[in-house]
């Protein structure tokens, strides 16, 4: 595991998207796992400029992303549908069509859990994998629990993360209480594994994560087991 402090969220933004933009030159139709929430916003802001300045180029690359709450539809401004479309998709010039992101409206979740990951599969799986941590240690929607699921999968959120996603919301009523996450096998079959994690709140939660116990109780701790983890640390 390589751990790397910064001391601002600039430079763990650029940091973070050096790395990704390495990922592109070296493979140009590499797969990225992307993720969504507050903590890659400034990754994809930088990826999205490296892109207009024509240092990287998105033509050829596919995108899975890791999760989607139940019952968004993609036009909602608060699926990660939109958000992945608001913060990057739209600035780079990558084809539409070949980003994925899990449909949080399908009748069966479970079926739609299946179709990802033979999709995945179907890729090849996922060159480099983009995770943040939750303070409950949660990557992906992979909540706390007494083990961990392989397969993508739909779970009720808990308490902890509804109320951490509510500053999105206009209400914490109107946070959903369901998601569709890519499970374990995705994630630790990824290539490479960055994790970024900004602020104080975030380090209690690191250190269990990545020199604590491995245990489903907290789910980034699994990565432990990678055999090629970035982790990229800010407390400020």
């Amino acid at each position: 595991m390589n751990f790397i402090t910064v001391d601002s969220y600039e430079a763990l933004s650029k940091k973070a998207a050096d790395i990704i933009a390495s990922q592109i030159i070296l493979k140009k139709d590499c797969v990225l796992g992307l993720a969504t929430g507050s903590s890659p916003v400034g990754t994809y802001e930088i990826l999205a400029k490296m892109c207009a300045d024509g240092k990287i180029d998105f033509s050829c690359v596919t995108s899975v992303n890791l999760d989607e709450y139940a019952g968004l539809t993609p036009d909602n401004d608060q699926s990660y549908r939109y958000f992945m479309n608001k913060n990057l998709f739209s600035k780079v010039n990558i084809d539409i069509a070949k980003t994925h992101v899990p449909d949080g409206c399908a009748p069966d979740l479970t079926k739609e859990g299946e179709r990802y990951d033979a999709l995945i599969e179907e890729l090849g799986g996922i060159d480099i994998q983009l995770l943040g941590i939750g303070l409950d240690g949660h990557i992906g929607f992979n909540e706390p629990d007494e083990f961990f699921t392989a397969e993508t999968h739909s779970v009720k959120l808990d308490e902890s993360t509804i109320e951490a996603n509510a500053r999105f919301f206009e209400s914490i009523d109107d946070v959903p209480r369901e998601a569709i996450t890519m499970g374990m096998k995705s994630i630790m079959g990824a290539k490479k594994v960055l994790l970024i994690a900004n602020g104080k709140n975030k380090k209690e939660i690191v250190e269990k994560a990545f020199f604590g116990p491995i245990t489903p109780k907290v789910p980034a701790s699994i990565l432990q087991l990678h055999k090629d983890v970035t982790v990229i640390f800010c407390e400020n």
